[in-house]
């Protein structure tokens, strides 16, 4: 069969087949009277197998080797082929979200396409000084997608970079706020940490909402900060886990002024009150907890409160009984 025949048969350009036969990877077994190269039918299936290894991504170089040499091992080399398949599809996925980055920044023109992408480039450092510099530029010179910000911030370590990324997502239009609660799921801890911190910052009822889904997470971590948030953002929804914050004893004194402050309602007083005497009673609750307890009734009006300090004056713990005492002086002072 004539050169032109099997590039018809074979979708092998003439081109192609020439390169093949000059590289020694076919070379035609014959040639007819008028000297044109002729292919056998095994040629022909061999053409084939060339092409069915270049479809695996081998180079022409790897396929003479696969077809040539009988000691030649395929695993190894199809495990490396693996690999490098995984890297150019990462290469790709990441130019890909770039991509994406860039047209949800809606840039006007070159100028601004370039700044969007000096700042992506800048999120990515390893400097952390670029990085934190691109944070801060990026509330306040280009707007870039709420996304790249949520990724950057998720994977930040370094405390100061985080706080810049925080404060720029803070300042964008909220759609940050799906992969953040995307991320209050993840297995990896300190992404729940971050995430929740992030949410923490972000202002409006989406972020309050999702803070109160937050309550009820199964990470201590991430219901303590959803509290103190709440509490600060006069949610009264938060004064149970905000009791429980200080039974826990990590950041207990900041949940114990954010009772105090929703106090000024007189009903949150009772049941901030009632929830702290709840709590008291359980015998789950060890003596440090009991302790922290009866400081938290400090700010907290009523007569559910002025009670409870009262019965508290006898307890059997005497830290428990002095912190009592005082602070019912100070309410008969007050």
């Amino acid at each position: 069969m004539l050169i032109g025949d099997v590039a018809r048969r074979s979708g092998v350009s003439a081109r192609m087949l020439r390169h093949y036969d000059s590289l020694g990877l076919v070379r035609p077994t014959g040639r007819t009277a008028a000297g044109y190269r002729e292919y056998s039918a095994d040629d022909i299936r061999r053409i084939f197998h060339i092409e069915s290894l270049r479809s695996l991504g081998l180079s022409l170089r790897e396929v003479g080797r696969a077809l040539d040499d009988p000691g030649f091992a395929p695993s190894a080399l199809v495990e490396d082929l693996v690999r490098r398949t995984r890297e150019r599809i990462a290469a790709e996925t990441e130019l890909l979200t770039r991509l994406r980055r860039i047209d949800a920044a809606e840039p006007a023109g070159w100028e601004d396409v370039l700044k969007v992408v000096a700042l992506l480039h800048g999120l990515g450092s390893e400097s952390a000084g670029k990085r934190q510099r691109a944070a801060l530029s990026a509330a306040e010179e280009v707007e870039v997608p709420a996304e790249a910000l949520v990724e950057a911030v998720l994977g930040e370590a370094d405390p100061n970079v985080a706080g810049a990324l925080r404060w720029a997502l803070a300042r964008s239009d909220g759609g940050g706020l799906e992969p953040l609660a995307e991320a209050l799921a993840s297995p990896r801890p300190e992404v729940r940490e971050r995430a929740v911190r992030s949410v923490v910052e972000i202002p409006g009822d989406a972020a309050t909402a999702l803070l109160r889904d937050a309550l009820t997470h199964a990470d201590a971590v991430v219901r303590r900060q959803a509290a103190l948030a709440l509490g600060a953002r006069g949610s009264t929804d938060a004064v149970p886990a905000l009791v429980d914050v200080v039974v826990e004893g990590t950041n207990d004194t900041d949940a114990a002024d954010a009772l105090g402050a929703l106090a000024g309602d007189a009903a949150v007083a009772e049941a901030s009150a009632a929830r702290l005497v709840e709590r008291l009673a359980d015998a789950t609750t060890d003596q440090p907890a009991r302790r922290r307890l009866a400081q938290a009734f400090a700010d907290i009006p009523g007569p559910t409160a002025s009670r409870a300090l009262a019965d508290l004056t006898h307890d059997a713990d005497r830290a428990v009984a002095l912190t009592a005492t005082y602070l019912l002086r100070l309410r008969d002072a007050g």
